[in-house]
C-alpha cells in the first residue's frame, strides 16, 4: 500500500556520508518535530535525477527554508559512497541531506518502490517529493511520467510550503 497524506513515515534506518565516515541515521532522527521536505530519485547521478531533479532543490535551498523548513533531504536507493560522491559532485553537500536506502526498505515500507530491471537498475524509488512534519506526511507528489522532475520538482514543493 502506498503512503498518503496524512500518514505517518514508517520506521527505517539510512545511511549518509559525513567527513568521519559513514552514518546510520533513522527516520526519528531526520523527522521527529521537524519540518522536512523529503524528494527520491531512482538514482543518483541519472541524468534526470542529476540534471533536472537536484539541481532545483539545491538552487532553491534558500527559498526553502526561508518558509521554515527545517532540512532538505533526497533519498535513493544507492549505497552511502555514491550518495556521498553525488553530493560532493553535485554542490548539494551542505544543502541536501543525502540519504542511502541501500536495500529499498525505506521505499518498499512507503510503497514508492518501482522495478527498473528491464532498464538493468533493479529495485528502485519512485521519484516524488514530500513534504514531511514531525515525522507525518502532509504534502506528496509522484511523479506521473518517466524521466520528467515537474511534479516532484522543487517549483511544486515551493508552492506547497
Amino acid at each position: 500500500m502506498t503512503i498518503s497524506i496524512g500518514d505517518k513515515l514508517p520506521e527505517a534506518t539510512f545511511k549518509t556520508m559525513t567527513t568521519d565516515g559513514a552514518k546510520s541515521l533513522t527516520t526519528d532522527e531526520i523527522f521527529a518535530g521537524k519540518k522536512v521536505v523529503l524528494f527520491a530519485v531512482p538514482g543518483a547521478f541519472t541524468p534526470t535525477c542529476s540534471n533536472n531533479h537536484l539541481p532545483g532543490y539545491v538552487e532553491n535551498h534558500d527559498a526553502i527554508i526561508a518558509r521554515g523548513v527545517d532540512t532538505i533531504a533526497v533519498v535513493s536507493v544507492n549505497d552511502v559512497h555514491v550518495m556521498g560522491a553525488w553530493a560532493r559532485f553535485s554542490g548539494g553537500e551542505g544543502k541536501v541531506l543525502f540519504l542511502a536506502d541501500g536495500s529499498g526498505d525505506f521505499a518498499r515500507a512507503t510503497g514508492l518502490d518501482i522495478d527498473l530491471s528491464a532498464a538493468g537498475m533493479g529495485l528502485r524509488s519512485k521519484r516524488f517529493s514530500m513534504v514531511v512534519e514531525d515525522g507525518k506526511v502532509t504534502q506528496l507528489n509522484v511523479e506521473g511520467s518517466p524521466g520528467q522532475a515537474i511534479d516532484s520538482g522543487a517549483a511544486k514543493i515551493l508552492e506547497q510550503i
